[in-house]
């Protein structure tokens, strides 16, 4: 028995996963609107008669997540909650004959490049008018910005261009475009995501022309931060890094996916480097932009992975002292080069080796933020919040990176979305604590 009203005309977008995932929720809500359905992303107010789950399938925690989320939307279906539930995104990709047979009650499962058909489904038109336009779901002071789809890269354990195909990049003129428009919104700081950064362009203008790109974006009235999320090292194109060096607004800060520390493992992920390799493209970076913020991320428990192997990504993580890094234990997953290897470390010695990292790293950032006491940076006011204003420096990206918190009292006032100057008087392992200055 229905036990409230539900909105006939009114669509629930709920978005499982990473960035890339929430841009594409973006661009389906943007089209939703423009053929007149009123859209909320990830609603409280549950009086939507339809919900569309835009899924993950990247690792078994992820697919877990998006198939629990799933079912919760089904029950709700049975109890008279909602009335249609949709799935589409990279799990329903992947999985969309099994989806059908296990979960039948969902109305219908769509790819992660189906968005004309989800439209086709409620009736709707696709509007190729809007291409770029998507209806924000971060805070209005920053937006993602994805160059490119897909991914050409031969990884053993990733499943990725299963799910999002080939590497494809959009173009210039469409990207300067896209942020033009973002700008006009009142967006100060987009970050740009892809699979991998440093292919772009490869397909369409023969090259690598992902420092063109920063040249353009940065002639953009209203951008005054840009940022670079996933960086592939292999091949590395070191003229991003000269551009990075040479323009104000592109922020001092690069996320590198660099997955393990070993040599025998990185060539077993099918990765085309070595450690010493990776080391000496840190190098060269930090010795062109010494003050640059570099995150990555690791795999802990890669088939075949020793413990001498572990000990050599730990040593390490030790000696390069990343300001950021995350740690996911391997997913082994079907289809992927790595699944034909027998998954030979337990789950507990898998989480303990993570754990063991995160510890390290939480050791190091500890180091790095305490040298930031006394040092002056421009801040963006991201929110408010337990008697904090909270924002981020340019060497820090939202959600997974350090924040600065400022005190609220009678002599401080910060409006979300500004810039301001803030002395660092006291940190931990990772936020900054500081106050305004001037």
């Amino acid at each position: 028995m229905k036990t409230k009203t539900l909105k006939k005309n009114k669509v629930n977008v709920v978005t499982m996963g990473c960035s890339k995932n929430l841009y594409d929720s973006e661009v389906m809500m943007a089209q939703l609107k423009a053929n007149k359905f009123e859209v909320e992303h990830e609603s409280t107010v549950n009086d939507a008669s339809i919900v569309i789950i835009n899924t993950c399938g990247f690792i078994e925690s992820a697919k877990e997540e998006s198939i629990n989320t799933i079912l919760d939307f089904v029950d709700a279906k049975k109890e008279g909650l909602v009335e249609k539930v949709y799935v589409s995104g990279c799990l329903s990709e992947r999985y969309k004959d099994q989806l059908e047979d296990e979960i039948p009650d969902v109305d219908a499962y769509f790819g992660s490049k189906e968005l004309p058909n989800i439209l086709r489904t409620l009736n709707a038109d696709y509007k190729h008018e809007l291409v770029g336009e998507r209806l924000l779901t971060t805070p209005h002071h920053y937006a993602y910005l994805k160059i490119a789809e897909g991914c050409d890269r031969p990884c053993s354990f990733c499943a990725i261009p299963l799910m999002r195909g080939k590497h494809r990049s959009t173009s210039i003129e469409d990207l300067v475009n896209n942020a033009k428009f973002l700008a006009k919104k009142g967006v100060k700081e987009i970050m740009l995501i892809a699979q991998d950064l440093t292919y772009y362009g490869l397909d369409l203008y023969k090259k690598r022309a992902l420092a063109d790109l920063l040249k353009e974006l940065c002639k953009v009235d209203g951008i005054e931060w840009i940022r670079l999320h996933y960086a592939y090292p292999t091949g590395f194109p070191m003229d991003v890094i000269e551009v990075m060096k040479e323009e104000k607004k592109i922020c001092n800060y690069l996320d590198i996916p660099l997955q393990h520390g070993s040599s025998t493992i990185l060539k077993a992920m099918r990765r085309g480097t070595s450690r010493e390799k990776t080391t000496k493209l840190i190098q060269d970076i930090r010795a062109m932009i010494p003050n640059i913020a570099i995150r990555t991320t690791m795999i802990a428990g890669y088939p075949g992975e020793t413990e001498e192997d572990f000990q050599e990504m730990y040593n390490w993580v030790e000696e390069m002292k990343f300001d950021r890094l995350g740690i996911f234990t391997y997913s082994h997953e079907e289809n992927t080069h790595a699944y034909n290897f027998e998954d030979d470390v337990t789950p507990k010695l898998k989480k303990e080796r993570a754990d063991s990292i995160m510890d390290l790293q939480s050791g190091i950032s500890f180091e790095l933020n305490t040298k930031k006491i006394g040092k002056e940076y421009k801040v963006l006011i991201d929110r408010a919040e337990d008697g904090y204003f909270i924002g981020r420096s340019e060497f820090d990206s939202p959600e997974v990176d350090n924040e600065v918190l400022i005190e609220k009292n009678k002599h401080t006032y910060c409006r979300i979305g500004d810039f301001v100057k803030v002395k660092i008087t006291k940190s931990d392992h990772y936020d900054l604590y500081g106050e305004l200055v001037g």
